[in-house]
């Protein structure tokens, strides 16, 4: 899939720590089978290594791509600074999901004031948390990654 939030964060990364990578793009519609041979649910980002190792999950292929490679780091070394990143991951991680079913209800022509605002509000909460912490690495990615853009477009 070729604008997937969660295959972006990791492609950013790959970009970020200048490493050379294919890229195989799916139409996670019409999933093809081998793509259950890589992820047993057939979800992306999955990465293969030149050894055939499969890793996936975006955040964790960032974390492994980051670790893997020398370069800038991406998450600190420090064990909080790098627990508090994942965890601030991790209530990204609602942003795509009420993105969709905005999207989709706005396309739909239902109602979705809600949505919009539980929309901002995980926003809001994410600001908050990365302005008292300006030194943002890994979640800059993973919020770049994200739909927010497609979100603002629609108010």
């Amino acid at each position: 899939m070729r604008f997937c939030p969660y295959s972006h964060r990791t492609r950013l990364v790959l970009k970020a720590k200048g490493i050379r990578h294919e890229v195989i793009n799916i139409n996670l519609r019409n999933k093809p089978d081998w793509c259950f041979t890589k992820h047993p649910f057939g979800q992306v980002p999955v990465l293969e290594t030149s050894q055939c190792q499969l890793i996936y999950e975006s955040v964790i292929t960032c974390e492994y791509l980051d670790d893997a490679y020398p370069g800038r780091r991406l998450f600190p070394y420090d064990p909080y600074e790098r627990a508090r990143q994942k965890m601030l991951l991790e209530l990204f991680c609602k942003v795509p999901q009420l993105t969709k079913e905005c999207l989709v209800a706005l396309r739909c022509g239902r109602e979705c004031a809600d949505l919009k605002i539980s929309l901002r509000q995980e926003f809001c909460n994410l600001e908050e948390l990365c302005e008292s912490h300006p030194n943002v690495t890994a979640l800059d990615i993973s919020y770049e990654a994200g739909p927010h853009s497609l979100c603002s477009a629609h108010g």
